[in-house]
């Protein structure tokens, strides 16, 4: 784990390293040997002891000298790496080159041509498997994370045009006199609703929830995307021109074909996400104090749990919480745990530190904040107090890593004789979701998989006339920013539909 280092002395070698650069600059362009003896610009956080019982975002954003002198890394390659693994193909080289002249607004324009949410995927995108994985710098270092930090420049640049109010809204054709229904409002229903309305369509977003942003409000905690920047989209979206109808569960207040039939749309986008959690199925998952990941940040951040004055819900008391799980989820599910009073905080993952799939800067800041890491273990059964049905802990059993399986990483292997108690009070699985199967429930015309994601051709539409499909309820629990990808594909097919 690496050593903390306070945001203003971060702040000071920021300048100090753009100081340097303008000194470099003088000269000429900088040479490839140059920009990459330019060091790599460290994301300013809060105090670890400190940000571990706020709610207040842990990352606190570039400095502008800190993103001029990380922009100036990036060595601008022709063949442009970076956008091929970026899932929407946000021209990197061309916002980075703005950033390193200073022109942070233009930086901004260029993102928006194909991400409407830079703020948020800067903030939450797994980059070093994206665009950052496939960054010439990083490969050159062999490490995604010594590769440009494309992500934190991303952040930056939102910030700074939301932050000095440049924002300007993306141009509306004229009216079409054409209906689009978008049902659920995380990424991929977000940014269909956007290119829909752009294009000149009269959109609606009906969402479940009385909030809007899906799992970006619901799923993904305070300290890592601040609610004010999702309702800022939201906000953005409705001086575009786009209807939001909250607490309308599609497939009880109405089915998918009534909205068509009786509401009057020409066309529909099914994105409700995937909110089914998985458990183990092992004994004991009934007892008082098992959580799924889902339920337990839901009421966390969507119910405010964490605020006794405000919650529109009770939290669970608990002094010692074992999260199960590898992920980001987990991750999230451990750090809102230290917020909620625990005292002692476990993850349990059955490989090791190198297979998880959680990103690396969500690891090294649980780890930072006090959250432990029990690697090569797994559940076999939850215990608890028989007369009181609430948990007093969970039985595990180690293992070793075996052969590959189909998604490369390593199989854990059960030790013989390893079996092991770790006491408790609470225990969260974070496994993963399946998909919503509401609307895939009340409406037999859209055909599933075997795993109930919504099936979907190229341009996402469903087997149904007039449905399209994506994110998390085709693909199952994704990212952000591949629900997002969907959503434009979906857009653009419901565009040119429309159009015909």
């Amino acid at each position: 784990m690496a050593e903390h280092i306070p945001a203003e002395k971060l702040a000071e070698t920021g300048k100090a390293e753009y100081t340097k650069l303008e000194g470099l600059l003088k000269n000429g362009p900088l040479a490839n040997k140059d920009r990459m003896a330019i060091p790599q610009q460290i994301m300013p956080a809060g105090e670890p002891k400190v940000r571990a019982r706020q709610m207040t975002e842990v990352a606190l954003g570039y400095t502008k000298e800190q993103a001029i002198v990380e922009a100036n890394r990036c060595l601008q390659c022709k063949n442009e790496p970076c956008v091929k693994g970026c899932p929407v193909n946000v021209h990197i080289p061309q916002f980075i080159a703005q950033v390193a002249k200073g022109e942070f607004k233009a930086a901004a324009d260029i993102i928006k041509e194909t991400n409407l949410l830079p703020a948020i995927c800067g903030r939450v995108c797994p980059q070093e498997k994206q665009c950052q994985g496939q960054c010439t710098v990083g490969k050159v270092y062999k490490s995604a994370e010594k590769a440009v930090s494309i992500g934190r420049l991303e952040r930056f640049v939102a910030d700074y045009e939301r932050n000095n109010n440049l924002t300007t809204m993306p141009a509306v054709a004229a009216s079409t006199g054409k209906k689009v229904a978008v049902i659920g409002s995380g990424p991929a229903g977000l940014t269909v609703a956007a290119d829909c309305r752009r294009a000149g369509h009269d959109v609606t977003v009906f969402e479940a929830f009385h909030k809007a942003g899906g799992v970006m409000v619901y799923g993904i905690p305070e300290f890592r995307l601040p609610k004010s920047i999702v309702q800022n989209e939201v906000e953005n979206l409705k001086k575009m021109g786009v209807n939001f109808e909250m607490n309308f569960l599609v497939g009880r207040t109405s089915t998918v074909q009534q909205i068509l039939t009786e509401k009057g749309f020409d066309a529909a986008f099914v994105g409700t996400g995937a909110g089914l959690p998985k458990f183990f199925g092992i004994p004991g998952e009934n007892y008082i104090g098992v959580f799924s990941a889902n339920e337990y940040l839901t009421r966390a951040n969507l119910m405010k749990a964490y605020d006794a004055e405000k919650a529109d819900t009770p939290f669970y008391n608990a002094k010692t919480v074992v999260v199960c799980g590898g992920g980001n989820v987990a991750m999230d599910a451990a750090r809102m745990a230290l917020r909620l009073g625990a005292e002692k905080v476990y993850v349990v993952y059955r490989r090791t530190r190198t297979e998880m799939p959680a990103r690396a800067e969500e690891v090294e800041h649980a780890e930072e904040e006090g959250v432990e890491f029990r690697f090569l273990e797994n559940p076999v059964e939850i215990i608890g107090n028989e007369e009181t049905g609430t948990v007093t802990g969970l039985k595990a059993l180690s293992y070793e890593l075996g052969e590959p399986d189909a998604s490369g990483r390593r199989s854990p292997v059960p030790v013989a004789g390893s079996e092991h108690e770790i006491p408790c009070d609470a225990v969260i699985v974070a496994l993963g979701n399946n998909s919503n199967p509401l609307i895939p429930k009340t409406t037999p015309e859209i055909k599933t998989d075997p795993k109930g994601h919504i099936q979907v051709d190229e341009k996402q539409e469903t087997s149904m006339t007039k449905v399209w499909a994506g994110g998390d309820i085709v693909l199952g629990a994704a990212t952000v920013i591949l629900a997002m990808g969907e959503g434009r594909k979906a857009a653009a097919s419901i565009n040119e539909y429309l159009a015909g």
